[in-house]
C-alpha cells in the first residue's frame, strides 16, 4: 500500500491528527461566550484537546466539603469514562441537579473523539435536589440553591442544537484537517520517492564511476607499459639507423642513406611520442616527479626559443621574445617547464603559416592575495597583493574557436578529427602541458589574438611574494 492510500484508510487517524488544539479551543470559547455553557473536547485517547469553562459557583462551594470533593472528583471521572450510545450522544446527571451531555465525535465512519457539554442545570430544575442538601451537614441549603440557580439553564432541545452545530463545524475543521494531511502527506511521499530515485541514480552514478575509474587505472597501466617495452627496441632502431647513416657498417648509396634518414626521423617522432605516453601516465597517476629548484624564467624561454629557430626559419615564420626588464624568481622544475613551453611553441608553430608571427612575452602580474584567489572577496580586501608570473604564446595562426578551447586540453583531442585532416599530432601535448603546469600550482588558458590567431597565458605562483628579479636575456 503506498503512503496516499494508508493515510486515507488509516484505522489509527487520531482527532489531534487532524485539528489544530489552539484553533479548536478557540472555536470552543466562541460557542462559550453564546451560550455560556462549558466545553470541553476529548481524543479517542482520552486527551483533552481544548476546553472552554469556567469553574461554576455551585461546584466551587461544593468542592470546599470533604465529602463534596470526593463526590465531584467521581462524577468527573464518570463523564471523563462515558461511552456515547449507538445514537451518537449520552446523558450524565451530577448530584447536584446538573447534567453533562457526552456527544461522539465521528470521521469517516469511526468514533475518533468526545464533545462534552456542561455542566448545565436543565430548564425544569428550581429546587436543590436532595442528593446535594444529603452529600454533607455542612453545605447550607439556602446558599446552595442560590448557587445552585446561577448555573446555566437550557432544554435539552437547546443542548442537542448547540451539539449538532458544533459537530456540523467540527466535521468541516475535520474535513480540511484531512485534507492538508493529505497534501503534506502526497508532499512527503513524493519528495520520498523522488530521494530514492536520486540515491539509485547516485548509486548507479557511483558504479559506473567506480568502473570507469578501474578502467582508466588500467588504461594508464597498459600505457606506461606498452610505452616502456617499445621504448627499448625502438631506441635499438634507432641507434642502429644512426650507425648505419655513419657508415659503420660500410659506405652507403644516396638512395639508401636517404631510406636510412627516413627511418631515423620517424623512429625520433615514434619515441617522442611514447615519451608522452609515458609522461601522460605518470601525470595521471600521480608518479612524475618534480625536482623543484630556484628558476629564472628568462633563462628557460631563451633555451625554448634556441631549440625552435631552426624549424621556425625553415617555416618562414619569425619568433620573438619579450621579457620584463624585472622577473620573479620561480620554485619549479625547470626541465618540465622547458617541456611546457617547447609544446606550446611546437604548437603554435604548426598552426601559423609562412610569414606569421610567434611572440612569447613574460611578465611578472599582481593578484589579489585572498586564500580563495580572485573571486575570494572577503580575503581580497585585507591580504597584499602576491606576484605571478604570466608567459603569454602568442601566434597568428588560424586560431582555435571558443568553444573548443577547454577541450584542447583533453587528452588525444583534435579540433580537426578527421582522417583528412591538415595538421598532424597526436593530442597529447597541450594535455600534458595543463597537468604540468597546475602540477606547479599555475593555471593555463586560451585568449583570442586580434585580428587572428590564439594566445595561451600560463600564470605560474613565483617563489615569494616580492620575488628575487633576474636580468632578461636576448632572443635568439
Amino acid at each position: 500500500m503506498n503512503p496516499i492510500d494508508a493515510i486515507v484508510v488509516d484505522p489509527t487517524l487520531r482527532l489531534e491528527d487532524l485539528v489544530n488544539r489552539e484553533g479548536l479551543t478557540e472555536l470552543l470559547k466562541s460557542f462559550y461566550a453564546l451560550f455560556g455553557i462549558p466545553l470541553r473536547i476529548y481524543s479517542g485517547d482520552n486527551l483533552l484537546l481544548g476546553e472552554a469553562q469556567k469553574e461554576q459557583e455551585i461546584c466551587a462551594y461544593v468542592n470546599t466539603q470533604m465529602k463534596g470533593r470526593a463526590a465531584c472528583g467521581k462524577v468527573v471521572g464518570e463523564v471523563k469514562r462515558l461511552e456515547p450510545s449507538e445514537a451518537g450522544t449520552a446523558l450524565h446527571p451530577c448530584f447536584t441537579g446538573a447534567h453533562y451531555r457526552v456527544v461522539a465525535i465521528d470521521y469517516d465512519a469511526r468514533q475518533i473523539g468526545r464533545l462534552i457539554i456542561g455542566p448545565y442545570l436543565p430548564a425544569a430544575v428550581d429546587a436543590v435536589p436532595p442528593t446535594l442538601l444529603n452529600l454533607d451537614a455542612g453545605l447550607d441549603a439556602d446558599k446552595s440553591r442560590a448557587l445552585l440557580l446561577k448555573m446555566p439553564r437550557a432544554k435539552e432541545e437547546t443542548i442537542t442544537r448547540i451539539a449538532h452545530h458544533l459537530k456540523s463545524t467540527l466535521d468541516l475543521i475535520l474535513f480540511s484537517g484531512h485534507k492538508a494531511l493529505l497534501t503534506s502527506t502526497m508532499h512527503l511521499a513524493s519528495v520520498t520517492e523522488s530521494y530514492r530515485e536520486l540515491q539509485e541514480k547516485n548509486a548507479k552514478l557511483q558504479e559506473a564511476y567506480d568502473r570507469l575509474k578501474e578502467l582508466d587505472r588500467l588504461k594508464s597501466n597498459f600505457l606506461a607499459t606498452v610505452s616502456h617495452e617499445l621504448r627499448t627496441p625502438l631506441t635499438s632502431i634507432i641507434g642502429y639507423s644512426e650507425m648505419l647513416n655513419e657508415g659503420i657498417a660500410g659506405d652507403l648509396q644516396p638512395e639508401q642513406r636517404e631510406f636510412i634518414g627516413t627511418i631515423h626521423e620517424k623512429g625520433e617522432q615514434l619515441l617522442e611520442l611514447i615519451m608522452s605516453l609515458l609522461d601522460l601516465s605518470k601525470l595521471e597517476s600521480g608518479t612524475l616527479t618534480m625536482k623543484r629548484k630556484s628558476v629564472a624564467i628568462a633563462t628557460v624561454l631563451h633555451e625554448v626559443l634556441t631549440t625552435v629557430t631552426p624549424n621556425a626559419r625553415k617555416k618562414g615564420v619569425a619568433v620573438k621574445l619579450e621579457v620584463d626588464p624585472k622577473l620573479v624568481e620561480l620554485r619549479a622544475d625547470p626541465e618540465r617547464l622547458r617541456q611546457v613551453f617547447i609544446n606550446l611553441v611546437d604548437n603554435a608553430l604548426k598552426f601559423t603559416p609562412k610569414d606569421g608571427t610567434i611572440t612569447v612575452r613574460a611578465r611578472n602580474v599582481e593578484v589579489s592575495g585572498g586564500p580563495g584567489g580572485d573571486d575570494d572577496e572577503g580575503f581580497a580586501l585585507l591580504a597584499p597583493a602576491q606576484t605571478k608570473l604570466e608567459v603569454r604564446v602568442m601566434d597568428t595562426g588560424i586560431g582555435i574557436p571558443p568553444k573548443e578551447r577547454t577541450k584542447v586540453f583533453d587528452a588525444f583531442y583534435q579540433v580537426d578529427s578527421s582522417s583528412t585532416r591538415e595538421y598532424g599530432g597526436t593530442g597529447l601535448g597541450l594535455s600534458i602541458v595543463k597537468r604540468i603546469v597546475e602540477a606547479h600550482g599555475g593555471s593555463i588558458s586560451i585568449d583570442e589574438n586580434q585580428p587572428r590567431g590564439a594566445v595561451f597565458i600560463v600564470s605560474l605562483p613565483t617563489s615569494s611574494g616580492n620575488g628575487k628579479s633576474v636580468p632578461p636575456l636576448s632572443a635568439p
